[in-house]
């Protein structure tokens, strides 16, 4: 059983996975700590550190220390995007959680977007409005997109969108494997969720570097496309309808 933690004092936790970007987390701090009061469900921010090299985990504790709505968790390695997503799923005991990337390319703000349909979908995500990205890059994607709607059939729009709401309930039933936070709708399909796409501002990276270039945002996506199918073919999905177990 999960040992309780504090996340279970809030509505809605936000997942935030760090990899070396000491350079982001003061203005992350400053833009987590004006959106929080103004969240639509009583908040916190969860940071996941994925095991960083830089001085990015001692940024984080010294906000921690300075806000009693930040947390963190710190992975031992650097495990890569979708480890860290679920070690925060798994860690977050709130009846919502939401995920946003730490270089900020998105803005806290644009949750509240998100979180009015929360009830009704188990997850919304945001499409990312006037990409602020290079040419290169939005073609990149603009592929990878095409072939992974093809292949799972989830209809989404743009999956690499780094703000998200979820119900817990539904995110912790989710499959992970590598590679898993690019199919989070069709992965909720397959819980038989319901999905909802809205539009969400985007801006341009303006400290640190990104991780991410041609093999893990083109080709990587195009092997995770076959697990997935294998996936879906072998998915276990079940309901009890009755039971004599009695709570203690």
């Amino acid at each position: 059983m999960q040992q309780v933690n504090n996340t279970t004092n809030y509505e809605f936790t936000i997942i935030v996975p760090v990899y070396n970007e000491e350079d982001n987390m003061k203005n992350l701090e400053e833009r987590l700590v004006a959106y929080l009061p103004t969240a639509l469900y009583k908040a916190c921010v969860l940071f996941v550190n994925d095991g960083s090299k830089d001085d990015s985990l001692n940024c984080i504790q010294d906000v921690c220390h300075r806000h009693s709505d930040f947390y963190y968790i710190s992975l031992k390695n650097n495990s890569g995007l979708s480890a860290a997503m679920k070690a925060g799923i798994d860690t977050a005991q709130s009846k919502y959680i939401g995920y946003i990337d730490s270089d900020l390319q998105t803005d806290p703000e644009d949750f509240n977007k998100l979180l009015e349909f929360i009830n009704e979908y188990q997850l919304v995500t945001g499409i990312r409005a006037n990409r602020k990205d290079s040419f290169f890059k939005k073609f990149q994607s603009r592929i990878a997109n095409g072939f992974r709607r093809m292949m799972t059939h989830d209809n989404a729009t743009d999956t690499g969108c780094p703000l998200k709401v979820m119900q817990t309930a539904y995110a912790k039933r989710i499959p992970f494997f590598t590679g898993m936070h690019r199919f989070l709708p069709a992965l909720m399909l397959l819980e038989e969720g319901k999905v909802k796409e809205l539009p969400v501002r985007h801006y341009p990276r303006v400290a640190g570097v990104s991780k991410y270039h041609l093999w893990n945002r083109l080709a990587g996506p195009f092997k995770d496309c076959f697990a997935y199918r294998w996936m879906k073919h072998r998915y276990i999905r079940y309901e009890i309808s009755a039971n004599n177990l009695k709570d203690e």
